[in-house]
Order: C-alpha cells, then sequence, then structure tokens
C-alpha cells in the first residue's frame, strides 16, 4: 500500500494570519484592517541543518518541538505588533509612535503559559491523583500503572475542558478559523492543484499531523513511558516530606516530557503516513476529533491569508534570489504569480 507523501512545509495560526514555515525560510501573513495582506519575510536555518545528528530518530521530535515554539514566538510577536498598530486604543509612546511588543515580552509571556502549562497538565493532575489513591480508590504510589493511567485521564479531561473553554472566547475562535485555513492550504498543496481559494475550500481542516495531535499523543505516550520509568526511579527517594518528594517526581516528569515527545513525534509521523492502514487509522481518530476543537472553518478571506503565506515560501524556496527581506503588502493573493513547486521537493522532515 502506497503511503501518504507528506510536506515538510508546515505552519500555524497567528493573530489575524498564518506562519508558514518551509526548510529555509518563513513567511508570517497577517489581514489588516484595511483588507490588505502584509507578510514578513524571514529567512531561518533548522537545527538539524547545523548539527546532521539532530536529524535522527527520536532527536528530530524534540528539536522540531523547539523550533516550532522558537519560530512560533517570532510569528505571535510580528503578528501582536501588527494588529497594535491597528488598534486606535493601544497605548502611543512619547515620540507618537505604537508601543510595540518585544520579542522578549513575547517571549516571557510564552514562559508563563508554559510554566502555566506545567502546574495545570502536569503538576495538578500528579497531585489530583495523589489524593484520589489516597482516598481509597487504588494505590497512589507512582509504582502502579493505575496511578499514571488516572494522571493521564486528568490531564486528557483538563486538555479537552481548556481548549473547549477558550474556544468560547471571540478571538481564540479566530485562530481556529486561521488554524483550519492553514490546513486547508497545506492539503491543497500536498494533493498538487494550484494554491486558490476555491481549491482549498473543500478540503477538510483536520490534519493528522497537526500539533493538536501531538500533543494527545504526548499526554497517551507519557501514561507508557511513566508507567515503565517511575517503578524504578521510585527506589529513589528525594525527600523525606512525601509533599516535597512528589515535587521532585513532577519535576522529573517535565524532564522526560522532551524524550516524550521524540516518541511521540515518531508515532505520529508513522501513523499520519500509513493512514489508510486500521490500526493506524484507530491511533490518527482520537486527534482528529481534537482537532474539531482547535480548528474552525475558515472563510474565503482568512484562506487568502494562508495561501498567500504558502506560495510566499515556495517562491522564496524556488527562488531565493527573490527575498527582499522586508514587509510586503498584497491587494489580492493573486499579486504572488503560481508557483511551480511539487511536494515530492519538500517532503516530509
Amino acid at each position: 500500500m502506497a503511503e501518504k507523501k507528506y510536506t515538510s512545509i508546515g505552519g500555524q495560526a497567528v493573530i489575524e494570519g498564518v506562519m508558514m514555515r518551509s526548510p529555509h525560510y518563513l513567511a508570517v501573513a497577517v489581514r489588516k484592517p484595511d483588507s490588505r495582506i502584509v507578510i514578513r519575510e524571514m529567512r531561518w536555518k533548522g537545527y538539524g541543518d547545523r548539527f546532521p545528528i539532530l536529524k535522527k530518530p527520536l532527536l528530530r521530535g524534540v528539536v522540531t518541538l523547539v523550533e516550532s515554539m522558537v519560530n512560533g514566538i517570532e510569528a505571535l510577536s510580528y503578528s501582536a505588533n501588527v494588529a497594535v498598530a491597528n488598534d486606535p486604543s493601544a497605548p502611543v509612546s512619547k515620540d507618537g509612535k505604537k508601543e510595540e511588543l518585544s520579542s522578549w515580552a513575547m517571549a516571557g509571556s510564552i514562559f508563563f503559559a508554559f510554566a502555566m502549562g506545567m502546574l495545570i497538565f502536569v503538576a495538578a493532575p500528579h497531585f489530583l491523583a495523589v489524593l484520589l489513591g489516597r482516598s481509597g480508590l487504588f494505590s497512589s504510589g507512582v509504582d502502579n500503572p493505575v496511578f499514571h493511567l488516572v494522571d493521564g485521564a486528568i490531564k486528557v479531561a483538563f486538555l479537552v475542558i481548556y481548549i473547549y473553554s477558550i474556544s468560547l472566547m471571540k478571538d481564540i475562535y479566530r485562530v481556529f478559523q486561521y488554524h483550519g485555513a492553514e490546513h486547508k492550504s497545506i492539503y491543497t498543496f500536498e494533493n498538487g492543484e494550484d494554491l486558490t481559494v476555491e481549491n482549498a475550500r473543500k478540503y477538510t481542516t483536520l490534519h493528522p499531523r497537526c500539533g493538536t495531535s501531538f500533543l494527545l499523543f504526548l499526554l497517551v505516550i507519557s501514561i507508557l513511558v511513566f508507567s515503565a520509568v517511575f517503578p524504578v526511579i521510585n527506589l529513589m527517594r528525594f525527600a523525606v516530606n512525601p509533599v516535597l518528594n512528589h515535587l521532585c517526581l513532577v519535576a522529573v516528569k517535565i524532564g522526560l516530557m522532551f524524550p516524550v515527545a521524540g516518541i511521540s513525534y515518531e508515532f505520529i509521523r508513522a501513523s499520519a503516513a500509513r493512514a489508510k492502514n486500521p490500526v493506524c487509522k484507530a491511533l490518527i481518530w482520537p486527534g482528529l476529533m481534537l482537532q474539531k476543537l482547535t480548528t474552525r472553518e475558515p472563510a474565503d478571506d482568512q484562506l487568502e491569508v494562508a495561501l498567500a503565506s504558502l506560495k510566499c515560501v515556495l517562491m522564496l524556496e524556488k527562488t531565493p534570489s527573490a527575498y527582499r527581506g522586508a514587509e510586503i503588502e498584497l491587494a489580492v493573493l493573486g499579486e504572488i504569480a503560481r508557483v511551480p513547486a511539487t511536494v515530492a521537493e519538500f517532503p516530509e522532515a
């Protein structure tokens, strides 16, 4: 059975726009209030290109996660500044200019969000599982696989509740629409069609290699890894105080999330490539269902933004001399010429 071919080009929804990343370039396309599309082009070099060993299985998943976080901070910072520049209520500096968010400020916000994520999705489930175990439902020891099953179930429940809750916010709903536009654009390219709104419109917003699916794989695989590793770690007592000891165990869990990310990446890559296999289809299905919360059907103007970003990185890859390293503005998608590129030129990483 032929494997489904996916492209190494991927993206991320940002504020009123989409970031697309190709092997050597980033393009962040944002819709301005005047309906024009502004695009920022950036060169970039992946860690795997600098250190080839990082392209090896298990390592490449961790690298992809780190790179996505770094690129995401840059893209979010840029889209936020475009929003600030066009917001009449935004604060103005002494020189009369709108106060922009620096990359450091955005990085600080991302770090705070990461810390809160570790608290909500790692520490809180762990201690809730301890409390449930001590109530007599099961053995609360981390050497018990049931403990990690309960811990994982709480994490998944928290994730679903969190995503559903933020999806009710108007601004987040629009980001999720751009997320859907990103997927439709990638599908259009992967199916060898011209990058037009008409072609992209018919595709689903659910993609098997989405970061949302990756998160779910991450949680499920962490249950298996923790169940195997913690019976050994439990032979070590980090502290006499039980609470402090559990805090140390939570810290170990956070550290283990990096190798778990590497395993999760390999699973999602292998299962997506064999999507017609019944077992792989079953593995992919929960992630696709979760994407029903993180993606929404985009409007045509949102599809235009995603397609503009994708066409931009393809154009730069095919014609590096076209790189300007500055902002460009478009009135319509057609201002970027058709790019003769195929998935075979940009196979999955």
